[in-house]
C-alpha cells in the first residue's frame, strides 16, 4: 500500500530493508527457544506413558516366565503364574459389553440425529455426557446394593427357566449362592461404562455426513431409515468402528467397578452366570498380598504390561481412525 504525504498526494511505500546478520541470527535464536519452551508440555503426556511402561518392564525383574506366563494354571503358592484365566474372564466381560454399549450407542445416536427434535436432542443429549462423569466406584456399589439382587433373583432365574437350551444357560449349572454377582451383572456395568464414548462417536460421525447427502436421499422419496441405513451408516461406517476401538479400551480397562461386582474367584466360568476375575480388577484386589512375594509382584507387574500394551494398541487405533473423520470432514468444508 502506499502511504499519504501531507499535501495529500499518495507515494508508493518503500520496502523494508533486509535484516542484518545479527538480526537474523536473534529472530532464529529466538524462535529456536519459543519452540524449546513449547515442546517441554507438549511432550509431558509422552514422557508419562514412556515411564510406566519402562516403569512396569523394570518391575517384571526380567524374570523368565516365557509363554508359560499365558499358560491355564495360576497357583502363586506353587509360582506358577498363568495368567490366562485373567486374560480369558477380562474378554467375557468386555467384549459383550462392547457389542451391547455398541448397539444401544447407535440406536441413541440414530433417534438423536434423525428422529427426535432439536428441543429434544439439545435436552437429552447432556445426559450421555453425565454418564461418563460417574465415577466407578459409584457404579460399583449402585450394581452391587440394587442391580445384583435383581440379578440373582429375577434375571438369572429367568434366563434359567427360558434359555436353558443355550450353550452355557443349562439349569444344572446355575448356583444362586453368588447372590447375583459374576459374569452378567460385570457386563451390565461395563455396558453403562462403555456406552457414553460410543454413542458420542458415533453420534458425531453421523452428524458429519453433509446435510447434502440426506436431502437427496430424501428427494428422490427415500424413508428417513432408508437413508440413514443405504447412506448414513456407509458413510460414518470408520466413526462408528473408531467407537467399537475406543468403547472396547475403555471396558477392558475398568478396574473398581468390575472388582465389586464380578465375584472375584480364580477360575474358569463354566456357564453364564459364573464369578471370576478380569486382569485390571486381580491386580487392583491382589496387590496388596503380593509385596510379600517379589515373584508374585513381578508377574502382577508383566500382567499390568500385557493389559497396558492392548489398551494403548486399541486406543491408537482407535483414534488414529477418528483422526482420518474429522480431516475429511475439514476436507469437506
Amino acid at each position: 500500500m502506499g502511504s499519504v504525504s501531507p499535501d495529500g498526494a499518495v507515494s508508493a511505500s518503500q520496502p523494508l530493508p533486509p535484516p542484518t546478520p545479527s538480526e537474523g541470527r536473534v529472530v532464529r535464536t529466538t524462535n529456536y527457544v519459543q519452540t524449546a519452551i513449547a515442546l517441554v508440555p507438549a511432550l509431558v503426556p509422552a514422557a508419562i506413558v514412556v515411564g510406566i511402561a519402562v516403569t512396569l518392564v523394570l518391575s517384571t525383574g526380567f524374570h523368565n516366565f516365557g509363554w508359560g506366563f499365558f499358560g491355564p494354571i495360576f497357583n502363586s503358592n506353587a509360582n506358577q503364574f498363568g495368567m490366562l484365566v485373567f486374560i480369558v474372564g477380562s474378554f467375557l466381560t468386555a467384549v459383550p459389553a462392547l457389542v451391547l454399549s455398541m448397539g444401544i450407542g447407535l440406536g441413541i445416536a440414530i433417534a438423536s440425529t434423525t428422529y427426535l427434535p432439536r428441543w429434544l436432542t439439545q435436552f437429552l443429549d447432556p445426559f450421555v455426557d453425565l454418564l461418563a462423569g460417574i465415577p466407578s466406584v459409584v457404579y460399583g456399589i449402585w450394581a452391587f446394593v440394587v442391580i445384583a439382587p435383581i440379578f440373582g433373583l429375577l434375571i438369572n432365574p429367568w434366563a434359567v427357566m427360558h434359555l436353558s437350551f443355550l450353550p452355557g444357560f443349562a439349569s444344572n449349572r446355575y448356583s444362586p449362592t453368588t447372590a447375583g454377582t459374576g459374569l452378567p451383572i460385570s457386563i451390565f456395568v461395563l455396558t453403562l461404562m462403555a456406552l457414553p464414548i460410543t454413542t458420542l462417536l458415533i453420534r458425531d460421525a453421523l452428524r458429519s455426513i453433509p446435510k447434502d447427502l440426506w436431502e437427496s436421499g430424501l428427494a428422490l422419496g427415500a424413508t428417513r431409515w432408508e437413508v440413514m441405513r443405504r447412506v448414513g451408516l456407509r458413510h460414518s461406517s470408520r466413526g462408528i468402528v473408531s467407537a467399537a476401538f475406543l468403547g472396547f479400551g475403555r471396558a477392558i480397562g475398568e478396574t473398581v467397578a468390575v472388582a465389586m461386582v464380578i465375584g472375584s474367584v480364580t477360575k474358569y466360568p463354566t456357564n453364564v452366570y459364573d464369578v471370576t476375575w478380569t486382569m485390571s480388577s486381580f491386580m487392583f484386589q491382589i496387590l496388596d498380598a503380593a509385596f510379600g512375594n517379589s515373584l508374585y509382584l513381578s508377574a502382577l507387574a508383566e500382567l499390568a504390561l500385557v493389559l497396558l500394551v492392548i489398551t494403548l494398541t486399541v486406543n491408537i487405533v482407535g483414534r488414529r481412525l477418528v483422526s482420518h473423520i474429522y480431516a475429511e470432514e475439514v476436507a469437506g468444508i
